[in-house]
């Protein structure tokens, strides 16, 4: 990785949060294929939403036919795990109790927005392994993730430097489940 001299401010980094530098991770790499950040870390009372992504340009089906002009929503569960990690890199976390409070969730969020109402939907989960690589000082002056993301490339499977910390999107599951409403 390399960072430009010239960055302005600076970032005193105390105890990095290695689940945000996952989203922080995947928000970048969905600006990249063309999804706008619509929020970070979204909460209510049911549960918290790790990205709301927006996809405008028109979607089309495996034979190649549009189907849908209208934008597309996706809400994204990231998860961010060590090596020897107990659960497949985060994919066992993602219980069916646990998509129920994304689903509650979003339709929280869902229902403070009619404008989105008529939006397709969907769930994604978005894998990242995060690997310590150099020790976090509380002095450390270095630039933020954010200003230090922004001068990357973020590709699936590649490693990227950041916060002392090496990260991989190991795996992005669009539509990764569908909640089944009793």
């Amino acid at each position: 990785m390399s960072l430009s001299s010239s960055s302005q401010s600076t970032y005193i980094s105390q105890k990095i949060d290695k689940g945000i530098l996952g989203e922080e991770l995947v928000a970048k790499w969905l600006n990249q294929q063309g999804w706008q950040i619509l929020h970070r870390r979204w909460q209510c009372r049911w549960g918290e939403l790790d990205i709301i992504a927006m996809k405008t340009s028109p979607f089309r089906d495996s034979s190649g036919q549009n189907f849908s002009n209208l934008p597309l929503l996706a809400f994204v569960e990231v998860k961010t795990r060590s090596r020897g990690n107990w659960d497949e890199d985060g994919l066992l976390a993602v219980t069916e109790s646990k998509q129920a409070k994304l689903w509650q969730t979003a339709e929280m969020f869902l229902s403070d927005r009619p404008e989105l109402a008529d939006y397709s939907c969907r769930f994604d989960v978005a894998l990242v392994r995060c690997n310590y690589t150099q020790k976090n000082s509380l002095f450390l002056i270095t630039p933020s993730p954010e200003e230090q993301l922004s001068e990357l490339t973020v590709e699936m499977g590649n490693s990227v430097e950041l916060a002392g910390y090496q990260l991989t999107l190991q795996n992005y599951i669009s539509s990764a489940f569908i909640v089944h409403l009793d």
